[in-house]
């Protein structure tokens, strides 16, 4: 299966930046509960799409962050 990456090097930081935001975050104990948990997830959605460069939430709307090789 390949997949067509979909997400730029800008996109991707950003993404990894946020995740390890929350991640301190909750390590720290400032995030708790139910927020804690969902943003937990979405943090690990944020690593995982930023590992494999594809957003599947980008596809239906033909969105790419990524520059087209030149």
């Amino acid at each position: 299966m390949n997949i067509k990456q979909n997400m730029g090097t800008a996109d991707r930081v950003i993404r990894f930046l946020v995740a390890a935001i929350i991640l301190v975050l909750y390590a720290t104990g400032i995030l708790h509960g139910l927020a804690a948990v969902l943003l937990l997830v979405a943090s690990a959605v944020f690593i995982l799409t930023g590992m494999v460069s594809f957003c599947p939430l980008y596809l239906p709307f033909r969105i790419t962050t990524k520059r087209k090789n030149q």
